[in-house]
């Protein structure tokens, strides 16, 4: 009997010690479950992305690349890279996931070439501070049908707010089958000017390799843009914009290519840059203002303009635009400002300070007269010209020093010069001017006798602005 009562003491022992290890175990069992499902909950809900394309490749690589943060490649997205097939649909694939995450960066890696037709990257529904991380190259399509009717612009960022555009990278327009043969102006009617390539004709209009419009606090730095269909790089209606470290190369005798074009933007500073091109290494247009561009080195091209402005009779507003540490080296003019007869408006408040030049044709130009090819009818009114600096502009030159040739019935007033020396070839002209009023601040080289001091005798009516 003693060994039975121990035996059953034994057997109780034994179920009870059963009992508690089976309900840990079933207790540790759910608890696991529950911090799964819980982090399941939560990396569900993390990030999702629905892109609207066709190819199955792309939907594909963009499902997979959803568990990322914030940097969509283009590659991911079905871009292929191999400078045939076309990414376009890959890049806007990645775009569109771009956009919905605040600074999320959209990646075009180094090692590729990719065919990219064109495209707009736009807002205004984009979350701010994107990133489009070029480090591999852009090219353009040059089949006549992938440009239809003919467009005005090949890459477009449009709408966003905090845009930045950097890296190594290239873009290249493959301009070279737009510009044999051109006039070199815009407004040719030349049945030349439709090339037959690929079994077609390209369009008339010829796009802008890379477009900024209506966008606020937008960067470029960097980056490479090469051969342009026509101007390589454009800023219109856009706020605090930087540009820095850009390199720009075309042919100097590519028609129409302007390195930088802004127009109504405001609040822009370029810096650091190599600038070759086919037309104005900068051109800077109506509505623009608070304009800074320093160290920047510009040839070939035909310098650095303000205009033409107040073209077709139309309002014309230029202020405050400081160009300062620049060099220009064979290039047609250097700082030059034109305006088109018969316009309104003012140009005001500039600087032209520590200018450097190497063979330009006329480095200082004031062109009152602007004709761009075809007739050009006279006019009476004209943009309003006040208060233009020329500060240290220095070097050589192979046409004619400085002219200033302005408006007869709106002379050029608070034109200033100096420290103005410039050495020409043997045949180079003597100074021009043309009722420009102001003042001679040292003595110059070559002499300039032809400035007027003072103002002029009639009162001087600007157009309001």
């Amino acid at each position: 009997m003693k060994m039975c009562g121990k035996n059953l003491k034994c057997l109780a022992t034994i179920a009870f010690i059963c009992v508690f290890v089976w309900s840990f175990s079933l207790e540790n069992c759910h608890g696991r479950e529950g911090r799964r499902w819980g982090a399941h909950r939560k990396t569900g809900g993390y990030r999702h992305h629905h892109v609207h394309v066709d190819s199955e490749d792309v939907v594909g690589a963009s499902l997979a690349s959803e568990g990322g943060s914030g940097s969509f490649n283009v590659v991911d997205f079905g871009a292929k890279g191999d400078g045939k097939e076309d990414d376009t649909k890959a890049f806007q694939a990645a775009w569109e996931s771009a956009c919905n995450a605040e600074g999320s960066m959209v990646e075009v890696p180094s090692g590729y070439e990719f065919l990219v037709g064109p495209i707009s990257f736009s807002g205004p529904n984009c979350q701010p501070n994107i990133v489009f991380q070029l480090d591999g190259r852009i090219i353009a399509p040059t089949s006549p049908s992938a440009w239809g009717s003919g467009l005005l612009q090949w890459i477009e960022f449009t709408k966003l707010k905090g845009i930045t555009v950097k890296g190594t990278g290239t873009i290249d327009g493959q301009g070279s089958v737009w510009w044999s043969d051109n006039s070199p102006t815009d407004d040719s009617t030349d049945e030349n000017l439709d090339k037959e390539s690929s079994g077609g004709r390209l369009p008339r209009t010829k796009p802008t390799a890379l477009r900024f419009y209506g966008s606020d606090g937008v960067t470029v730095t960097g980056i490479t843009i090469q051969n342009s269909q026509q101007a390589h790089l454009k800023f219109d209606s856009c706020t605090s914009v930087q540009v820095s470290s850009l390199t720009i190369s075309s042919p100097g005798d590519s028609p129409n290519t302007d390195g930088i074009h802004l127009q109504n933007s405001q609040n822009v500073i370029i810096s650091n840059s190599n600038l070759a091109c086919g037309d104005d290494c900068i051109s800077i247009q109506t509505g623009s203002s608070s304009i800074y561009i320093h160290d920047v080195n510009c040839g070939p091209g035909h310098g650095i303009s303000i205009g033409g402005l107040g073209r077709d009779q139309t309002k014309a507003c230029v202020s405050n635009v400081t160009v300062r540490d620049v060099k220009l080296q064979n290039t047609m003019n250097g700082v030059r400002i034109k305006t088109w007869q018969g316009g309104s408006g003012s140009v005001q408040g500039i600087l032209f300070s520590n200018i450097q030049v190497s063979d330009v044709g006329t480095p200082v130009m004031i062109d009152q007269y602007y004709c761009d090819g075809g007739r050009c009818h006279n006019g009476s009114s004209a943009v309003a010209i006040s208060g233009v600096n020329y500060v240290n502009i220095r070097g050589t030159y192979t046409s004619t020093p400085v002219h200033l040739a302005c408006s007869d019935s709106l002379p050029c007033t608070g034109v200033t010069l100096d420290t103005i020396q410039l050495e020409g070839s043997s045949r180079s002209n003597e100074p021009f001017c043309w009722k420009a009023y102001g003042e001679l601040k040292t003595s110059t080289v070559p002499p300039i006798d032809c400035l007027q001091s003072g103002n002029p005798s009639k009162a001087q009516a600007h157009g309001f602005c």
